[in-house]
C-alpha cells in the first residue's frame, strides 16, 4: 500500500508539508501543493479519510448541491465541479434537488451532518431555510450560478446581460417584431435577471412585450411546450420565441413540431444555455452560452480558498451569444461592441 511516505519521496518533499498539502494548510506554497498533487496522482495514493479526519476535524469531501442533475447545463458543470475538486484531493457528494426547495433542504441538512469540508449550492428556488443556515453557519459555502440575496457566501455566476442584449439586436436586425419569452421561475435569481434584462433590451428598440407573449416555466421542458403551445393559440402568434433555459427551449421546439411548422420559416426559436445538440439540430439552434466548465473550476477553487483559511471573492463571467440559423439568416454578421470583444459568435 502507499503510503504518505511513499508521496514525500516522489514530490521531493518532506512529509510534513505533504501532510499540509493535502489537509489544504495555507503555508504551503502552489509549487509544492502542486508536487504533491503530481505524486499523488502518480502512485495512485488513498489517504485514511477517517483517521484523517479524526486529526484534523476534515473528511477531504465537498457538498454539491444542484437545482436538476437531468438538465445538460448542471450535468457539465457537476463534472467540472468533480474534476477540479479531485485535482484539489477533494471527493464530492452530490445532491439532486430537481428545482424543490424541500429537495435543496434535505440535501444540504444530510450534506452537513457527514461533515463535509466545504458546500457548493445552485438554489432551487432562493427560499430554501437550510442553505440560508448553512451559509451563516461554520462549514464554508459558495454559491454557484445561482444565488440567495443577502446571504453571506460569495457567488460565482454567470452574467448574460450583454448577451440578451446581442440577442435582442440580433432578432431586430431580422425584422422579428413579435417576440414572446418563456421565463424561469423569478424565486430564482438566474429566471429574474433573464426576464428583466430582456425586457431592458426590448425597450432600447421600442419592441412592445404584452403580457399574453410572456410563458411562465420552471427550467423544465413540459413548461417549455405547455407556453409554446398557448402562443401558437393566440389570433396573431409571435413570430420567435425565445426559452430562457435550454430545457424549455427543448420543450418548446416539440410543440412547434407537433403543430407542423418549421423553423424558422414559420416561427423562431432562441435559448438561453447551450448544450451540444443544439448545434446539430435542424436548423441549428441560437443560444446563449454560459462558461459553465470555468464556472464549476472557479466555484471549487473558492470553496478550497474558504476552507483552507482564505479569503474568496464573488466572481462574474460573461455569457455570449452564439448566432446559428433558428431564427433566421441575417444579411451580415451581427456587428458589435461587445461582438469584437468574444460578445457574438457565430456558427
Amino acid at each position: 500500500m502507499v503510503s504518505i511516505k511513499d508521496v514525500a519521496t516522489e514530490s521531493g518533499l518532506s512529509v510534513a508539508t505533504v501532510s499540509r498539502a493535502l489537509n489544504g494548510h495555507p503555508s504551503v506554497s502552489d509549487g509544492a501543493r502542486e508536487r504533491v498533487l503530481a505524486a499523488v496522482e502518480s502512485l495512485g495514493y488513498r489517504p485514511n479519510v477517517v483517521a484523517r479526519s479524526l486529526r484534523t476535524d476534515r473528511t477531504g469531501t465537498i457538498g454539491l448541491v444542484i437545482s436538476d442533475v437531468l438538465n445538460p447545463y448542471f450535468t457539465e458543470l457537476a463534472r467540472a465541479v468533480e474534476e477540479e475538486a479531485r485535482a484539489l484531493g477533494y471527493s464530492v457528494i452530490i445532491g439532486n434537488a430537481d428545482e424543490r426547495a424541500d429537495l435543496e433542504d434535505h440535501h444540504v441538512r444530510g450534506l452537513l451532518e457527514r461533515r463535509i469540508d466545504g458546500l457548493l449550492v445552485s438554489p432551487a428556488d432562493g427560499r430554501s431555510p437550510m442553505t440560508l443556515e448553512a451559509a451563516a453557519g461554520p462549514t464554508p459555502v459558495v454559491f454557484v450560478d445561482r444565488w440567495i440575496p443577502g446571504a453571506d457566501a460569495p457567488v460565482v455566476r454567470a452574467d448574460g446581460r450583454d448577451a440578451i442584449r446581442d440577442l435582442v439586436d440580433h432578432l431586430h436586425a431580422l425584422g422579428r417584431r413579435r417576440i414572446a419569452v418563456i421565463t424561469g421561475p423569478t424565486a430564482t435569481t438566474t429566471g429574474l435577471e433573464r426576464i428583466d434584462s430582456f425586457r431592458e433590451a426590448l425597450t432600447t428598440h421600442g419592441i412592445p412585450l404584452p403580457e399574453e407573449y410572456v410563458g411562465r416555466g420552471d427550467f423544465q421542458a413540459e413548461s417549455g411546450r405547455l407556453a409554446t403551445e398557448r402562443f401558437l393559440e393566440l389570433p396573431e402568434p409571435p413570430d420567435v420565441v425565445f426559452a430562457t433555459d435550454n430545457l424549455m427551449a427543448l420543450g418548446a421546439l416539440d410543440a412547434i413540431a407537433a403543430r407542423g411548422l418549421r423553423v424558422p420559416d414559420d416561427i423562431g426559436l432562441a435559448a438561453f444555455d447551450d448544450i451540444p445538440w443544439f448545434s446539430h439540430t435542424d436548423p441549428p439552434i441560437t443560444t446563449i452560452s454560459q462558461p459553465t466548465a470555468e464556472l464549476g473550476r472557479v466555484a471549487v477553487r473558492a470553496l478550497a480558498a474558504l476552507i483552507a483559511g482564505e479569503p474568496a471573492a464573488s466572481t462574474v463571467l460573461p455569457a455570449h451569444l452564439v448566432v446559428r440559423r433558428s431564427c433566421g439568416e441575417p444579411a451580415t454578421p451581427p456587428q458589435t461592441d461587445r461582438a469584437a470583444t468574444g460578445g457574438a459568435a457565430r456558427e
